[in-house]
């Protein structure tokens, strides 16, 4: 099973690479907080600079529990629900292609996809799961993966997601 543990440790670490350099960015980069902050606020996020912070920081601890294979359910439940919310906040409207204007939605679904996968296959050998006895393959990571990220995502929309307020800025 070596093809299948590297095969998995891939896909752990190159989602992980992804989640961690945008929170690195989302705290250095760029507009920093601030920037992020108005930019959440213009997708209808309110109040744009907490959703920052609540990006930066899931992607700042789920990218290293990725890339560790710790927890991996619960990392790869963090990345699909902040996916979620980047796909319907921003990019669904834009069409499929990431090249179009405002960015389509190919990315997002992809590590999206990618992230519910990792739930469900697990961390494989080279892991701390594996070091640790953690076990949660099949369904049960699946659902943790797909179910934890889809609730919380539904959660932070229906609570914080103000998409008129976007419109109307326009």
């Amino acid at each position: 099973m070596e093809g299948t543990d590297a095969g998995l440790l891939i896909l752990r670490v190159s989602v992980g690479i992804v989640m961690l350099a945008h929170g690195y960015n989302h705290l250095f980069g760029g507009g920093k907080i601030e920037g992020t902050g108005r930019w959440f606020e213009s997708l209808g996020m309110k109040p744009g600079k907490l959703h920052a912070w609540l990006a930066t920081l899931t992607e700042l601890v789920v990218g290293p529990m990725l890339i560790l294979g710790l927890l991996t359910p619960i990392a790869a439940a963090g990345a699909v629900g902040l996916l979620l919310v980047a796909l319907i906040t921003n990019h669904l409207r834009n069409g499929f292609f990431i090249f179009r204007p405002g960015e389509g939605y190919e990315y997002v679904m992809t590590l999206i996809l990618v992230s519910v996968a990792i739930g469900a296959l697990g961390a494989g050998e080279w892991s701390l799961d594996n070091a640790l006895g953690v076990d949660w393959v099949g369904w049960c990571g699946l659902v943790v993966a797909a179910g934890i990220g889809g609730l919380s995502a539904a959660l932070l929309l229906v609570i914080f997601w103000r998409p008129l307020a976007r419109e109307a800025a326009k």
